[in-house]
């Protein structure tokens, strides 16, 4: 909104608990109003007026500041909560959240779910047409699919924010609309883009770097030294898959809930996991925080190895008869393409996918209920 400069050098008088101050311009208002000192249902005059209104209505004053708040990232503010919650109440309540906001979540989830999935879709059919006379179909239908994965990525930001806003609204006792949740949401892209980089991003290197020192044994089984210095880059895997894990424990949280900026949210999410060490272990948060991903990623395992457990079979007895890594490779990516297109595993990763959120509702609780030991 554009003040003209007669708005620009008017001044006023307000009276706050029968104190009067002032004369004040635009700009001493609007300081005043960002400290809580100045408030809408306040007195308030013009300096050459007589007649007492609000603040309300001093032109340019609340209304630019609400403008302002609807074009910029806003916290979505927590509830507060006094009294602790054991770990069983984390979980009851998650599955709790997960009900009440089951659409909302739902729709979310769809975002990067249908993308996803017709991208894989549109792969399995490729593999059945190669080698055919449709080679510009198999060129037009990867296209299709990496433009399908590109979106999926690109919406995953706006999954990630979702999830924190529509969990503290329902934890909070509202229920927040999913459109409303998309566009306070869609604010928080940027940063939580650059941080998804970066924190999956260094996951990504450090699992890598896992299969290099499996890929390492494979090659040099028949050595004793190889195998100990392979042991003891694993420990070293292991250790700084875990300390940085413990780091980024709340990362999305500061950067929704508290509207906190790319370092800020990584220095935060460091401090409030590393937090409460006056706590018995297995209250504090990163206890909390692992036995939380374990339980997950013991789901996934279970529905993604149980189904596959004959082909897992096959991979480990190819791994313990082959020496040369290149041939293993090779040997490997055929047994999957001559597997096809499972429709059992296709319905497990769907399956997945829809309970992921109960992951990140979690992982909210488990933040407002350690800041409160925080802030004692």
């Amino acid at each position: 909104m554009m003040l003209d400069d007669q708005d620009m050098t008017e001044e006023w008088i307000v009276r706050v608990q029968g104190k009067e101050y002032g004369p004040a311009d635009i700009d001493t208002l609007r300081e005043w109003k960002r400290e809580g000192r100045l408030l809408p249902e306040n007195e308030a005059r013009n300096k050459g007026a007589d007649l007492w209104s609000t603040a309300a209505a001093i032109p340019g004053l609340f209304d630019v500041g609400a403008l302002a708040a609807a074009s910029a990232p806003r916290p979505t503010q927590p509830p507060l909560q006094t009294q602790h919650r054991s770990f069983g109440q984390i979980l009851a309540e998650t599955f709790q959240i997960y009900r009440k906001g089951f659409f909302q979540f739902l729709g979310l989830t769809l975002l990067v779910l249908l993308p996803s999935v017709c991208s894989q879709l549109t792969t399995a059919l490729m593999q059945t047409a190669r080698g055919s006379d449709g080679d510009l179909r198999v060129l037009a239908g990867g296209s299709f699919a990496f433009l399908m994965f590109v979106l999926s990525m690109v919406m995953w930001p706006v999954y990630v924010a979702g999830i924190q806003i529509i969990t503290a609204e329902i934890a909070a006792g509202r229920r927040p609309g999913l459109v409303a949740a998309l566009n306070e949401a869609v604010r928080f892209w940027p940063r939580v883009a650059a941080l998804c980089v970066f924190v999956f991003g260094v996951f990504a290197l450090l699992t890598l770097f896992g299969f290099g020192i499996a890929l390492v044994v494979a090659a040099g089984a028949s050595s004793v030294l190889l195998i100990f210095f392979a042991l003891g880059l694993l420990i070293l895997q292991v250790w700084m898959f875990g300390r940085f894990f413990v780091n980024v424990l709340f990362w999305q949280q500061f950067a929704v809930l508290e509207n906190a900026e790319f370092i800020d949210s990584l220095r935060d999410s460091r401090n409030l996991a590393r937090s409460g060490r006056d706590l018995p272990w297995f209250e504090r948060p990163l206890w909390r925080g692992a036995f939380i991903a374990s339980l997950w990623f013991a789901f996934v395992l279970a529905i993604t190895l149980v189904p596959q457990w004959t082909t897992l079979h096959h991979y480990f007895n190819q791994l313990a008869t082959t020496q040369d890594p290149q041939t293993l490779l090779q040997q490997l990516t055929e047994a999957q393409q001559a597997q096809g297109f499972d429709i059992s595993s296709f319905a497990l990763v769907i399956l997945r996918k829809i309970l992921q959120p109960l992951l990140g509702i979690a992982f909210v609780l488990l933040y407002l209920d350690s800041k409160i030991h925080l802030e004692r």
